[in-house]
């Protein structure tokens, strides 16, 4: 089992899995690093931007890949019309209740998703589904290829669009102190929803890269969002840096547990892992001390 030739396979597809990770947690950290709350919500719009993928394969033909912008502004613009539209106002400035706002948001598009697709798993065939590549001893799915390097390219863009654009400046601001930014004339509820909307984006392009490999089910977030919390919490709650580790670490170190403890357990390092961050370094690798 120690073998360089099961192992390397086995630490070159966690790290394909951990870029998407990775990517999800991104929305998810950036959320919080400026509304600072949890988005309950996070797993259930992951959920609606795979269906929106799904269909726009199946009923339009368009690739995944090709519905790439599609579903990212797609999902761009359902976040800002929740931020403005049900959370800002059903918020009232009380982290509980836009918490409550968010629950309640997941619920209702769990539901309706059950409403209107059934609890039915679906999956889209594509030519390059099943294609693999050779990467010394390891066979690598291409569309686990692509996903990795997309979602490194988001990542790449968004830290770009973080610290060179003047949006950029006014999301950290609002984050640092609001109070100071709405003095110096920035639009907070603006930059909320902005900072929303780039959550869910991300959200978009991680649909696209998962969906040729992956599947969709009204209960598909979940999952997911349980692994993005736990790197939300691992790599430090909102900083980027550390979502972007620790995806590629909780990857890894799931699909080294599926290799040595069967792949129904595989997961079980990863909230190992959690529940040793919550012990022994609550603040997370790059997180600050409260």
């Amino acid at each position: 089992m120690l073998d360089p030739s099961i192992l390397f396979p086995s630490v070159l597809n966690g790290l394909t899995t951990g870029a998407v990770y990775a990517l999800i947690a991104l929305g998810l950290t950036l959320i919080y690093g400026v509304l600072h709350i949890i988005n309950f919500a996070h797993g259930a719009c992951l959920m609606v931007a795979l269906y929106a993928v799904y269909f726009l394969k199946e009923r339009l033909g368009i690739d995944p890949y090709l519905a790439l912008p599609v579903a990212v502004l797609g999902m761009f613009a359902l976040g800002y019309a929740l931020q403005r539209v049900v959370i800002n106002r059903a918020g009232h400035g009380k982290d509980e209740n836009i918490l409550l706002a968010t629950l309640g948001i997941a619920i209702v598009m769990e539901n309706l998703a059950l409403l209107f697709f059934k609890s039915d798993t679906r999956n889209i065939d594509t030519a390059y589904s099943l294609s693999t590549v050779a990467i010394g001893p390891a066979m690598i799915a291409v569309p686990k290829l692509v996903a990795f390097a997309g979602a490194l390219v988001v990542s790449g863009i968004l830290f770009w669009i973080m610290g060179r654009t003047d949006l950029g400046r006014a999301i950290r601001a609002v984050a640092k102190e609001k109070e100071g930014a709405k003095l110096m004339g920035i639009d907070v509820d603006h930059v909320y929803a902005m900072s929303f909307g780039i959550g869910l984006a991300c959200l978009g392009a991680a649909a696209c890269f998962l969906l040729p490999a992956y599947y969709v089910n009204p209960q598909v977030g979940g999952g997911f969002v349980l692994v993005a919390f736990t790197i939300v919490v691992l790599g430090g709650m909102g900083s980027f840096v550390g979502a972007l580790i620790g995806g590629f670490l909780v990857g890894v170190v799931e699909s080294l547990g599926g290799l040595y403890l069967g792949e129904s357990l595989g997961q079980i390092g990863i909230f190992a892992i959690f529940i040793g961050v919550v012990l022994f370094r609550p603040q997370g690798m790059f997180g600050a001390k409260a």
